[in-house]
């Protein structure tokens, strides 16, 4: 079983999409670890603020199906097929990493945007604070810890999410 962990981010209907998100993907892989829930900002773009968070799961399937079901389940939540990269979102579901598998496709593995987003940076070093970056051979939390916090505005969103209800409290 591979550990993966993930993205979750939306800016449309956020707390229904969120919900969704985690309900989706516990159908799919089981238990999930999930860190915080943060709001931040749109990075590259206008829009409405995103709500974000990272979950890890452990799964048998490959890097391409695991890629492949992430986008069948943003298409579930209304993610549209041309959706541009820098754009509101339903959902968004990106594979950060793989346990320490370095590649550029199928995904880009790690995926750059940890080191550069505090959006993913910070949960991340939440629920895997210890684990290595492949490339950087530093903890997550260390690159947390070095990260310049005033580029990039984060709140934590107290919330709860129950699995058997698949309700999202904020």
């Amino acid at each position: 079983m591979a550990q993966v962990y993930i993205s979750l981010g939306s800016n449309v209907n956020k707390e229904a999409n969120v919900a969704n998100g985690l309900n989706a993907l516990h159908h799919a892989y089981g238990e999930l670890i999930l860190s915080s829930l943060y709001e931040c900002q749109a990075v590259g773009f206008v829009g409405d603020s995103f709500f974000n968070m990272v979950i890890g799961i452990q799964t048998a399937q490959s890097i391409s199906e695991t890629s492949k079901k992430l986008r069948e389940i943003e298409f579930q939540f209304g993610r549209p097929n041309n959706a541009q990269k820098l754009s509101s979102r339903t959902l968004d579901l990106d594979i950060l990493l793989f346990d320490d598998i370095v590649l550029a496709e199928p995904v880009q593995l790690p995926r750059h945007e940890i080191l550069t987003n505090a959006f993913v940076l910070c949960p991340l070093a939440e629920i895997a604070g210890n684990l290595i970056h492949p490339e950087k051979q530093q903890r997550f939390n260390d690159l947390w810890q070095a990260f310049d916090k005033d580029s990039q505005q984060i709140e934590k969103v107290p919330f709860t999410w129950e699995p058997l209800t698949g309700e999202v409290k904020l």
